[in-house]
């Protein structure tokens, strides 16, 4: 027998997935489905951002991208947070209707499960994704990435409120672990930040199947080529990294690309540095690059843009954080954390480059791979789901 299981997300998956949550969300989903599991989504929109053939916005469009909200907006949030107690990630989503949340567990009709992906919406409802054995999905350790943020925070107020944030999240995940028949990771390391006892602990590598295609390359656009949502603070403190302490370092005409959503604070300071949003073919954008810089600096979780890179072939420099969950780095990709070293293996790359040495490989084998690991991870995670349930019915019974 098949199973059905409720995936309870923030956001549901969208037309063009651009950030790393979507894409992780639209992975796991993908999975699922190759499992044979049925899955009803609950969840939100973005306001005017078209979902995905056959997705549905179950809870409607609601705001919670704070590049997007206006300064009235950031108080409501802010007050919501303070009222309910709740994070800003879940006291944002408290605009939805609690009796709405209500309605559409009972219009998924009879399921076994729940997948709770990510704290936001079942933080934000603790009292709704009850009396079925669940699954928490924990991208990122969110407490861990907000005591980070706080640490590197620019103002007093900012500290504080990410020092909140991460006490409150800790509350919130640590609930979620323990109301769960598993925990699952993208990164082993996070499951012992979580403190998830092993038998409880799925780790899952990540497999993205738009990845495996790299386009033809008939000549190189630009040096270097950054992808990311750098409005989301972990990453925006490794952009500001790259920026600050490695571009100096670097070849004196580099051309440097980034794309996706970018404070405009940011993009005002570096001039010199060719910031052009959101790209419609992210696969395209890479391809034209020389070298990928993977920059992370701060956060948990793994990083999909390394999984991507390392699925498409191409020549990378990376930190240590940036390859986290990975266990097997292509020989084209340098680690290197201070900023000397990781500008002398960048220059490196694009010299060879220029002279006509892409040193691209073959990233089907890594793809491969972490298609076969996630599969396993998929069914030890339904293996654990269904043990619970059995157990369930046979107490009743």
């Amino acid at each position: 027998m098949s199973l059905h299981l409720v995936f309870v997300t923030s956001l549901v998956a969208q037309a063009n997935p651009s950030t790393g949550y979507e894409l992780a969300n639209q992975a796991l989903l993908e999975g699922l489905a190759r499992a044979g599991v049925r899955t009803t989504v609950i969840g939100c929109t973005w306001p005017g951002q078209a979902v995905a053939p056959g997705a549905k916005a179950a809870l409607g469009e609601v705001e919670v991208r704070t590049d997007r909200a206006d300064p009235w907006l950031k108080i409501k949030w802010l007050l919501m947070s303070l009222a309910t107690g709740l994070p800003m990630s879940s006291a944002k989503l408290r605009v939805i209707d609690e009796e709405a949340v209500r309605d559409a567990i009972a219009s998924a009709g009879p399921f076994d499960g729940y997948v709770l992906n990510g704290v936001a919406l079942a933080g934000a409802f603790p009292d709704s994704f009850t009396g079925k054995p669940s699954i928490f999905v924990a991208h990122n350790v969110e407490h861990r990435s907000s005591a980070e943020n706080a640490r590197n925070a620019g103002s007093l107020i900012k500290r504080s409120l990410f020092a909140r944030d991460a006490r409150l999240l800790k509350t919130i995940e640590h609930r979620l672990r323990d109301q769960s028949s598993g925990v699952v990771t993208f990164a082993a390391e996070d499951a012992v930040d979580l403190g998830v006892p092993p038998e409880r602990s799925v780790f899952l590598p990540l497999s993205i199947e738009r990845s495996t295609q790299l386009p033809e390359t008939k000549e190189l656009a630009h040096d270097l080529a950054l992808l990311g949502t750098w409005t989301w603070h972990p990453n925006r403190i490794g952009l500001e990294w790259f920026l600050n302490e490695v571009k100096p370092r670097l070849l004196d005409d580099v051309h440097i690309r980034v794309a996706g959503s970018t404070p405009i604070d940011l993009v005002s300071a570096w001039p010199d540095v060719d910031f052009v949003g959101k790209v419609d073919r992210a696969t395209d954008f890479v391809a034209e690059s020389a070298v990928i810089p993977l920059i992370s600096r701060a956060g948990t979780g793994v990083q999909l843009k390394t999984i991507e890179t390392f699925s498409l072939g191409l020549p990378s420099v990376a930190t240590t954080s940036s390859v986290r969950g990975i266990a097997a780095i292509p020989d084209n990709c340098t680690i290197a954390n201070d900023p000397e070293s990781f500008a002398s293996a960048l220059n490196d790359k694009i010299r060879r480059a220029r002279a006509g040495d892409l040193q691209r490989l073959d990233g089907r084998v890594f793809a491969e791979t972490q298609a076969q690991l996630m599969d396993a991870g998929i069914r030890q995670m339904l293996d654990m789901l269904t043990r619970t349930t059995s157990g369930a019915k046979e107490a009743l019974s």
